[in-house]
């Protein structure tokens, strides 16, 4: 009966898990339910060939969930989630090794005189016939265990809107660190936001209120990205996980789209002059999220790069912009950002983002 109960209990654990029905919160319990369930056809086997096949009404009743549970599942999984060639013959090879052990059990308790002759009869002859359809299947003009070759069409490539990017920060699986930065990302809907995983160990991006039915990221190992295209989410705030460790929890809101913000680097703007105007305007307010562009509508060449002549702190550089070029940059931190020209150091301009 403990057999029974546990092969009962892990069946109907791997159909919640696989058939989603129910969700678990970590991946592993699918391999858990798997494990408990073949610990208890271990049991099982053990008490059928120590003591013979109980023919009581609870065995007989735990043997109908068994195979209620067994043949339902069985169904839908072969008529609806299968997709693999080889499914009937992995069922072939299955039947060719249950049928035989059942009736070497069978004998053992009717007949454990000549079970020993049987069994040996029974296995020789199992192996040979798959040891034989097995070698058909490779040498034989009908070779069906070869798959056949085949070419992978190009993946469409989906564009997508401006990125913003969110790091997995470094040592995040120890409960009490950082983890995910920016912890409250605001996003405008349209973007695509892309998580870095700069840690050591895989994590995830599942959101937490339906256990990844939005967004889920499935394991991002060490220095892979997850990029999630934020058109068809809706405005609002999601929070979100590692479901691997669950402590690490952060925010993702999503805002409707803004107007990016203009400034211009007007005519003349490379010659030092008190009256002259660098960047217009030299001093911008923004929020969170939002997109400035700036247009060079000078006649020579300039830059936008963050820092402080002569030193750039790298969060931003357009590089080299000739005249009618235009640089844009999306800022997703609280802060106040200097920005100058490497060609005309005196050029300084600020970007006040609350």
């Amino acid at each position: 009966m403990p057999g029974m109960g546990l092969t009962a209990i892990g069946l109907a654990g791997l159909t919640l898990s696989y058939s989603g029905i129910a969700h678990t919160f970590i991946d592993g319990l699918h391999a858990l339910t798997g494990l408990l369930m073949f610990v208890g056809l271990i049991i099982l086997a053990a008490g059928i060939l120590d003591g013979g096949i109980s023919t009581s009404n609870k065995a007989k009743a735990t043997t109908l969930v068994i195979l209620s549970i067994a043949l339902g599942f069985g169904t839908y999984a072969l008529g609806i989630m299968n997709t693999s060639n080889f499914t009937i013959t992995l069922a072939g090879i299955l039947m060719a090794i249950a049928f035989p052990s059942i009736l070497i059990a069978y004998m053992s308790t009717k007949h454990p005189k000549i079970v020993k002759p049987i069994g040996a009869i029974v296995g020789m002859a199992a192996a040979t016939g798959i040891i034989a359809w097995l070698a058909f299947g490779v040498v034989s003009p009908d070779t069906y265990m070869i798959p056949p070759i085949q070419i992978e069409e190009p993946k469409e490539i989906i564009p997508v809107g401006p990125t913003f990017e969110i790091q997995i920060l470094e040592n995040s699986a120890q409960e009490g660190n950082p983890d995910y930065d920016p912890d409250i990302a605001i996003v405008q809907q349209g973007y695509a936001v892309k998580w870095i995983n700069a840690d050591t160990v895989p994590h995830t991006v599942t959101s937490s209120e339906d256990f990844g039915e939005t967004f889920d990221s499935s394991l991002i190992s060490a220095g892979e990205v997850y990029t999630l295209d934020t058109t068809n989410l809706g405005i609002g705030e999601y929070e979100y996980l590692c479901i691997v460790h669950p402590w690490m929890v952060a925010t993702l809101i999503i805002e409707e789209s803004k107007e990016p913000q203009k400034v211009s680097i007007p005519q003349g703007a490379g010659i030092p002059d008190d009256d002259q105007v660098y960047y217009d305007p030299q001093v911008i307010d923004v929020t969170v999220g939002t997109t400035i562009v700036w247009d060079n509508i000078d006649t020579t060449v300039h830059t936008v790069t963050s820092g402080q002549a002569p030193e750039a702190d790298g969060l931003f550089d357009s590089e080299m912009m000739s005249a009618g070029d235009s640089f844009e940059f999306t800022f997703t931190k609280i802060g106040s950002y200097d920005y100058y020209c490497t060609f005309h150091p005196w050029m300084i301009g600020t970007a006040n983002v609350e």
